[in-house]
C-alpha cells in the first residue's frame, strides 16, 4: 500500500524539476548570454580607458557579473548538449517550416539514397512504412558541439580571470643603477630579485625617445642568474614574473661633505618629481640638519640648481654643472654627473595561461561552428517521387551543397 506522504511528495519533486529546467533554459538563453558578455566587455573597456578604471574590476558587483556569465555558459551547454547529441548520433526528421529548403528529385530507392548520402558524408537513419520510406541525415553534427564549446570557453576565460585576481600580484618599484629589489612582496623563502645595470636611451629631433633599452640582471638567492635587456612592449620573464620597465627619469650623482671634509652623502639622487615642467628631487642630510632641494634648471647644459633648506628656511642656493663643486650654506656639494632611475612593474598572474587557453578555445570553436556548419536533411520517397527537405544554420548558404546532392541523385546508379 502506498503511503499518502509518498504520493504527496512526488508532485513537489516534479515541480522542483520543472522549476530547475525553466531556470536553466532562461540562464542558457543566447540573448541572456550575449547581454552579459556585452556588459562585461563594456565594464572592462571602461576599466581600460577611464582614469581610476581598474578599481571597477575590484568590486563585488563585477565578481557577481563574471559569475552570472559563467553560469549562463554552463546552463547553455547543459540545456542543449542532450539534444545536439541525439541529433548527431540519431538524426531526426526535418520538418517543412520557415528556413527549410525543398527539392524534388528523380525517383530513387531507399538503398541508393543511403549509399549516396553516406558517400556525401551524412550519418543516416532510415524509416519504412509500407511503400513509403524516409532517410534522415546529418552532416558535421559535431559542429554544434563546437559551438557549445564556445560557451565553456567563456567559462574558462572567466575562471582564468578569477584565478589571476585571487592569486596574482603586482609590485611597482624604482631603482637607480646598481640597486636591486625583490619581484614581489617580501616573504619567507622568496628570493627572486632584479638589479638595474643601465638605461640606454636615444631621442629623436622632437625630443621623444626612439629607443629605451633597460639592462637588468635577474637574481635568485642573491646570485646572478642571467642578464636581460627590457624594451618597450618586450618585458622580461623570470620565475613566473613578467617585469616591465614602466617609466624612467634623471638622477644626479652627488658628493656632499661638511666644511671640514666629513662625508655626508655620496650617491645618486633621483629627480623623481616635477615642478613647473622641471625635474626635481631632494635629499635629507640629518647629520647637518638640512635638506638639499634639487632642480634640473637647464636640460641642454645639464645645469642643476641646488638649494639648502634648514629648520629656519632657505639658507643658500647655487647652480652646478657636472664636474663643479661649490660651498652652499654649511655644506660643500660636488656634482659628479648624471644618472637615471627606472620604475619597474613586476606582475605575476597564474591565471594568464588559463585565460589565454580559454580565448584560444573560443576562437577555434567559433571558427569550426561558422566555417563548418551542421546540415540536416530528410529524403521522403515513394515509387513515384522523391522529395528532399534540407536545413542549414541561419548563417549558412547551402546552395552549393544542394547542387551537389542534385547532381549525385541525378547521375548515380
Amino acid at each position: 500500500m502506498t503511503s499518502g506522504r509518498a504520493v504527496a511528495a512526488q508532485p513537489r519533486a516534479d515541480r522542483l524539476t520543472r522549476s530547475v529546467e525553466r531556470w536553466l533554459r532562461a540562464a542558457g538563453d543566447a540573448r541572456i548570454g550575449l547581454g552579459l558578455l556585452l556588459l562585461t566587455g563594456a565594464v572592462n573597456g571602461m576599466a581600460a580607458f577611464l582614469p581610476g578604471g581598474p578599481a571597477l574590476l575590484d568590486v563585488w558587483p563585477y565578481a557577481v557579473l563574471l559569475g552570472l556569465l559563467a553560469l549562463s555558459g554552463v546552463a547553455a551547454v547543459a540545456v542543449r548538449a542532450p539534444t545536439v547529441w541525439t541529433e548527431w548520433r540519431r538524426p531526426t526528421p526535418v520538418q517543412a517550416a520557415a528556413g527549410t529548403l525543398r527539392l524534388e528529385l528523380p525517383s530513387t530507392s531507399l538503398e541508393r539514397s543511403e549509399r549516396v548520402l553516406g558517400a556525401a558524408g551524412y550519418r543516416t537513419r532510415s524509416e519504412v512504412s509500407g511503400e513509403r520510406w524516409a532517410v534522415h541525415g546529418v552532416r558535421r553534427g559535431w559542429s554544434r558541439f563546437a559551438g557549445l564549446m564556445s560557451h565553456l570557453a567563456i567559462v574558462v576565460v572567466v575562471l582564468g580571470a578569477a584565478i589571476g585576481s585571487a592569486s596574482g600580484s603586482e609590485v611597482v618599484f624604482s631603482l637607480l643603477g646598481g640597486e636591486q629589489a625583490l619581484l614581489d612582496a617580501p616573504r619567507p623563502g622568496f628570493a627572486s630579485a632584479v638589479r638595474l645595470e643601465e638605461l640606454d636611451a636615444e631621442f629623436g629631433p622632437d625630443s621623444r625617445p626612439s629607443r629605451l633599452d633597460t639592462t637588468v640582471t635577474f637574481l635568485r638567492g642573491g646570485s646572478a642568474v642571467r642578464e636581460a635587456v627590457l624594451r618597450v612592449n618586450e618585458p622580461g620573464e623570470f620565475d613566473g614574473y613578467l617585469v616591465h620597465a614602466w617609466t624612467y627619469g634623471p638622477a644626479v650623482m652627488l658628493r656632499v661633505t661638511t666644511l671640514g671634509g666629513s662625508s655626508l652623502l655620496d650617491a645618486s639622487v633621483p629627480l623623481d618629481g616635477t615642478r613647473g615642467g622641471r625635474a626635481v628631487g631632494s635629499a635629507e642630510l640629518p647629520t647637518a640638519g638640512v635638506t638639499l632641494g634639487l632642480s634640473l634648471t637647464d636640460g641642454a647644459t645639464n645645469e642643476l640648481g641646488v638649494s639648502v633648506v634648514g629648520p629656519d628656511g632657505l639658507r643658500d642656493t647655487a647652480r652646478l654643472v657636472p664636474g663643479e663643486r661649490a660651498r652652499i650654506g654649511p655644506v660643500e656639494v660636488s656634482l659628479r654627473g648624471f644618472d637615471a632611475w627606472v620604475t619597474f612593474v613586476s606582475r605575476r598572474d597564474p591565471g594568464l595561461l588559463v585565460l589565454f587557453g580559454g580565448a584560444a578555445a573560443l576562437c577555434v570553436s567559433l571558427v569550426l561552428a561558422f566555417w563548418m556548419p551542421r546540415r540536416r536533411l530528410t529524403l521522403r520517397g515513394t515509387a513515384a517521387s522523391t522529395q528532399l527537405l534540407f536545413r542549414g544554420e541561419r548563417f549558412d548558404r547551402p546552395e552549393a551543397e544542394l547542387a551537389r546532392l542534385r547532381a549525385e541523385f541525378g547521375t548515380s546508379r
